[in-house]
């Protein structure tokens, strides 16, 4: 298993993959298959939702030559397969062993349902395939899914393009219960069709698809460039980072109740049984501003007031890659910092406990302690920065 800015990647081979891809869709389980791209990556920085489910895929294939680039800066070998070629595998396999398949067609994209019909008649004439025009809209519509239940897919393709293609897969997969594996392939299916025309072969060999993109859509040149230039730029950075500790904001919200402090604590996602009170990058924020966007971001509420702010509170290193996973982490830090210094923000709440919805992809579960209790409600791993967080708190003699 490689890492790239905090998304994990598969380490097999490409006919390894493929044979992996096979397995999952002959499996008694549902499965998905994600292929991350540089561009994908930069998105999933900016939206937590898609980092969490590309780091919950069965399977992620890179797909993308800045992604080998950025296993030889970390001294690994990242194996590469385009998700239009393992479309066509998979197309191909359908038809040979009898499975049933569906598109899921993005309506705005560029091949119509009609379009692809023609493409898989002609290229792969026993095919049993479904192929539905949708919006992006996220949950699926009902009469889609009914759509779907009856035809009862084994194999699930999604056009919708990432990140939509991602979320829709992983929100509405548990509905379809025929479907053994689905993909977002994003815009394989043009090929398939010729609305789009891929790179030559000797462009693909040479990581330069990129290249091609540019001179055919030059009106692209700000996604290549982000996916070239932006994504080379990060990983340089998070080279250097492995020798600076990550700025960070730790959260203390509390409320008033009956005369007492009530102090609310969240369980991490991915650890179950670890309790700690909200907290997140600064990102070139005053600790102010990032403590609210924080509290707004993790408990989807505003109903707080900003009382204090604390400088360097406490700084902390993060645990080794292998004892990461032995705790059951999901993923690895994001941007590969030694460790995290935090600063605090208190702010009390003033609102109402059932307008607090914490998100899936951050944490399991919330709940309000007595101050009393605070210190060791806490994962043992976070109590010596409990202990001082509750001393600042204390001085402010609220």
């Amino acid at each position: 298993m490689a890492n790239v800015l905090g998304i994990n990647l598969s380490d097999l081979p490409a006919a390894a993959a493929k044979e992996k891809a096979a397995e999952f869709l002959n499996s008694p389980t549902q499965h998905y298959i994600v292929t991350p791209n540089p561009e994908i990556i930069l998105k999933s920085h900016q939206d937590e939702e898609l980092f969490y489910i590309l780091n919950k895929a069965d399977l992620s294939i890179a797909d993308g030559f800045g992604l080998k680039v950025a296993g030889w800066l970390a001294g690994l070998s990242i194996p590469r397969l385009a998700g239009a070629d393992l479309t066509l595998y998979l197309l191909s396999l359908a038809e040979k062993e009898g499975t049933k398949a569906v598109v899921l067609n993005w309506r705005g994209g560029l091949s119509t349902k009609t379009d692809i019909r023609k493409a898989l008649n002609q290229k792969y004439p026993g095919l049993d395939c479904l192929v539905i025009d949708a919006s992006r809209s996220q949950p699926l519509d009902p009469k889609i899914i009914s759509r779907l239940n009856d035809f009862a897919p084994s194999l699930l393709f999604n056009t919708f393009g990432s990140p939509y293609q991602e979320k829709v897969i992983y929100h509405n997969l548990k509905k379809l219960p025929s479907v053994r594996l689905a993909l977002g392939v994003g815009g394989a299916f043009d090929f398939i069709t010729t609305k789009a025309r891929r790179a030559p072969k000797a462009f693909r060999k040479a990581g330069l698809e990129w290249l091609w993109r540019l001179i055919k859509q030059p009106k692209r040149w700000k996604r290549i460039y982000n996916a070239t230039a932006v994504f080379m730029a990060k990983l340089c950075k998070a080279r250097l980072n492995h020798f600076f500790y990550r700025p960070c904001v730790a959260c203390f919200l509390y409320k008033n109740e009956g005369g007492r402090h009530k102090i609310l604590i969240v369980e991490r996602e991915d650890e179950p049984g670890h309790w700690q009170i909200p907290q997140g990058g600064t990102d070139g924020e005053s600790l102010e501003t990032a403590g609210a966007r924080e509290l707004r971001e993790e408990l989807n509420t505003d109903k707080f007031t900003v009382k204090a702010t604390f400088r360097d509170t406490y700084s902390y290193l993060f645990p080794p890659v292998s004892d990461q996973r032995s705790m059951g982490l999901s993923r690895r830090f994001k941007y590969d910092y030694k460790g995290q210094r935090q600063g605090l923000c208190i702010a009390e709440f003033i609102g109402d406990d059932q307008g607090i919805k914490v998100n899936f992809w951050d944490h399991r579960a919330w709940r309000w302690i007595d101050e009393s209790d605070f210190v060791s409600s806490i994962s043992p791993f976070r109590q010596e920065s409990a202990k001082i967080f509750l001393e600042k708190f204390r001085s402010l003699r609220v």
